[in-house]
């Protein structure tokens, strides 16, 4: 007999909220080619993945062999707010009937400990809608590592099966099956419905 779904675990951006980084930097570049090629020449993406383990941004710009470059990553937590500027209501609009079908709602985040309350800031209700909310940079622990599903696990006093996770990321969905979780890839709000329903989770 398949053990019956507790918990519905979502990651957050692009899932429940968009996230495009360029929108920080598009006023001081001009153009999204231009962001483009300095993302390119910092290794944008890897340094935003050393913060959301628990890095700062202020420390990995001190890092850069270019000033210019530096003043422009440093400057990122204070434009943070506009890269997180749409919620995809669609995603959204899940959590209540999940809720009404009895399932607890948590969220595992790969997300800076400097730029998250910027997101809270700007969409309040990342504040309101979960039990547990485990923050990469703030636990310094990332996903798809097997330590930041346990760590859910244990804070909401839940076994891997208990749960199904939602990710964007193949690689952290490959990381939540491992761990022994469910999980589903997102790819659209319907999709997800659809998947979840197949489920008999809504």
């Amino acid at each position: 007999m398949t053990r019956p779904v507790k918990a519905v675990v979502f990651d957050i951006g692009n899932v429940l909220i968009r996230w495009d980084p360029h929108m920080a930097f598009l006023p001081d570049l001009g153009s999204r080619a231009a962001v483009d090629a300095f993302f390119d020449r910092i290794d944008f993406y890897a340094l935003n993945l050393r913060a959301d383990g628990g890095e700062s941004f202020a420390d990995l710009a001190a890092a850069l062999p270019d000033p210019d470059d530096g003043a422009r990553l440093a400057g990122y937590v204070n434009r943070y707010a506009a890269t997180v500027a749409e919620p995809i209501e669609s995603s959204w609009a899940l959590l209540e009937p999940l809720r009404d079908a009895g399932r607890e709602i948590h969220a595992i985040t790969n997300s800076s400990a400097e730029t998250w309350p910027v997101g809270v800031a700007a969409h309040p209700r990342l504040a309101t809608s979960f039990g547990v909310v485990i923050v990469s940079g703030q636990d310094r622990v990332l996903k798809p590592q097997p330590g930041i599903f346990a760590l859910l696990c244990d804070r909401a006093g839940l076994a891997p099966e208990d749960c199904v996770f939602i990710d964007d990321s193949e690689r952290n969905v490959a990381g939540a099956r491992a761990f022994g979780m469910d999980a589903i890839h997102f790819t659209t709000p319907p999709a997800l419905e659809a998947a979840l329903t197949a489920r008999e989770i809504l």
